[in-house]
């Protein structure tokens, strides 16, 4: 059984914010506003491309291709982009947009890829954004449905929610978890929020608990994946799959979990889960350079490549754990400067031109595969949700 959340959190050693971000910060709204002035622009143009299918995860020089919602992670990054323009702008044509690719999400559960982990990224932002917008009970019968599927990942006796692979495999999937999860979780909330079943919720929080003791090191660090065995649950150690080693930091999965666990303080009204998610927050900001976007990971001999993807997950994350602190708590101001300071970089540093068919540059999608310096779907949607936060659309509600 893992630990409660209050063990958990004073078992890692935080570093406190760095001084550079004790001064609140003085917005750049308009600055901020027209960076989402543009980014719906782009959005706006990639439409009819882009109505009722995909764009890649990642670019190849910049510009998307096409793909169906068959399988992979990110498709409803796309529908969540739509979703965020439409609540911004009133207009019409980014809701029909939004509902016309529902029909695809609801497919993917009867005849797609459904074994993963990522099903909470999928749904959340279509199904569960198009409820909370809409109010449509098809939209919550499609997400109730992929958080069924997603539950029955949940293995006992480890606590965990496998994030790869059919369950009852022998092989390096099984029993594994992996920091991205914990922006999968929310999925589950919401299900016990909307239909009154606490058994979902117990879910995430063992899985969010399991996380804490087994991917989050004592440093503030996090591994990207770690194993248990999926019979007696015993520990079997940490790896990585897409950082630069097993025992580094990568920088996206740490912005996941910043993310993840101030969720997890909203959700389960839990004061140490925002508490750990400062601590991993402070670890995140004493590694990023000076102007806030971090490298791939932390410890990679390669300060020249960095990850905006994580960056725009970070500021999300510093933004909400704002939120969920006491109000008096003089972390606040600090989290909301992160937060700004690393959209006002983006904003200025590595906003994708014209030609460039994403919203930032230099996404690391899977740097040792050689896919980087490029944009990312993901990375686009988090941009905008963060500019979203930032210029304070009042009728805006997270969809997490």
């Amino acid at each position: 059984m893992p630990r409660a959340p209050e063990a958990l959190a004073a078992a890692v050693t935080d570093r406190g914010v760095p001084d550079r971000y004790a001064a609140p910060a003085t917005p750049a709204h308009d600055r901020l506003a027209d960076a989402l002035a543009d980014a719906i622009e782009r959005i706006d143009a990639a439409l009819e491309t882009f109505y009722d299918r995909f764009p890649t995860p990642s670019s190849d020089d910049l510009a998307y291709g096409t793909t169906d919602n068959m399988d992979g992670w990110t498709t409803s990054f796309w529908t969540g982009l739509c979703w965020l323009a439409y609540e911004v702008t009133g207009a019409a044509r980014f809701r029909d947009a939004a509902e016309a690719q529902l029909e695809t999400f609801e497919r993917r559960l009867h005849a797609g890829e459904t074994a993963t982990h990522d099903l909470g990224f999928l749904y959340t932002l279509s199904a569960v954004a198009g409820h909370r917008i809409t109010g449509s009970e098809r939209y919550r019968d499609v997400a109730l449905s992929a958080a069924d599927h997603l539950a029955e990942r949940f293995l006992d006796a480890p606590g965990l929610v496998q994030a790869w692979g059919d369950l009852g495999d022998d092989d390096w999937t099984s029993g594994r978890m992996i920091i991205d999860t914990m922006l999968n979780l929310p999925l589950l909330f919401w299900a016990s929020e909307t239909t009154g079943d606490p058994s979902y919720a117990a879910i995430a929080e063992t899985h969010a608990r399991t996380a804490a003791d087994h991917l989050v090191r004592a440093d503030g660090s996090t591994y990207h994946t770690f194993q248990c065995d999926p019979e007696t649950g015993d520990p079997l150690g940490g790896e990585t799959a897409q950082g630069y080693a097993d025992d580094s930091c990568w920088a996206r999965g740490q912005a996941w979990a910043v993310y993840g666990y101030a969720l997890a303080a909203d959700y389960r009204s839990r004061a140490p889960y925002a508490d750990l998610s400062a601590t991993l927050g402070d670890y995140y900001l004493h590694e990023i350079p000076d102007d806030h976007v971090p490298r791939w990971d932390f410890d990679a001999p390669e300060p020249e490549i960095r990850d905006t993807s994580a960056a725009a997950i970070a500021a999300c994350g510093f933004d909400e754990l704002a939120r969920r602190l006491p109000s008096a708590d003089e972390r606040v101001p600090a989290y909301r400067h992160a937060a700004l300071a690393t959209l006002e970089s983006l904003t200025e540093n590595y906003a994708a031109g014209p030609d460039a068919d994403g919203l930032l540059t230099d996404a690391a999608y899977h740097r040792t595969e050689g896919d980087y310096d490029e944009c990312c779907l993901w990375g686009d949607y988090f941009y905008v949700e963060g500019l979203v936060r930032a210029t304070e659309h009042a009728d805006w509600e997270r969809y997490w």
